[in-house]
């Protein structure tokens, strides 16, 4: 990295990073995670390969924490879907629940041949689509990460990650 662009990374720093952290609390609700998200973004802009001079680096700094805060935020609430999905139902006690659904051995063998029927459909996916959902899945790569990664487009990414959970919900269905 040249000094030209390492001396703007350090006033963008020293000039709006109490700023950035404050504009991603606002997103994301939390002074741990802002901090963390406001230091990927300086990661972003320092990766930057372009040599010309950005017309606005502060808007551009702040885009990026905005578009990575927003990332988490969608990846958080897919969580949550995700675990309130596999709540126990009401009316049932915790410990009913616990036991008979969750540690029965027809539950954990049904478990086992859904997640090999999962693995089976994935090793069927072309190779560009699995690998698209594995980067999002395993690694939490944006969109956009996966797509310049990957050197395809951004609706490319979708598309593939659409036809790879329609896969692992054909197969989950069955």
């Amino acid at each position: 990295m040249n000094n030209d662009r390492k001396t703007l990374l350090e006033k963008l720093f020293t000039d709006h990073g109490q700023a950035l952290v404050r504009f991603v609390t606002r997103i994301v609700r939390s002074t741990e995670d802002a901090e963390d998200i406001a230091q990927y973004a300086y990661l972003r802009l320092q990766k930057l390969t372009s040599e010309k001079e950005l017309e606005n680096p502060r808007a551009y700094l702040f885009q990026i924490a905005n578009n990575l805060a927003v990332d988490q935020l969608r990846r958080g609430k897919l969580h949550i879907d995700y675990v309130s999905q596999q709540m126990p139902a009401e009316g049932a006690t915790p410990a009913e629940d616990d036991y008979a659904n969750h540690h029965s051995p027809e539950r954990v063998l049904a478990a086992r041949q859904q997640l090999q029927a999962i693995h089976n459909a994935m090793d069927n996916l072309p190779l560009k689509c699995r690998q698209a959902f594995l980067l999002h899945r395993n690694r939490g790569l944006s969109y956009s990460d996966i797509a310049h990664e990957m050197n395809i487009s951004v609706s490319s990414v979708e598309k593939y990650i659409l036809q790879a959970l329609k896969a692992c919900r054909r197969t989950a269905g069955s």
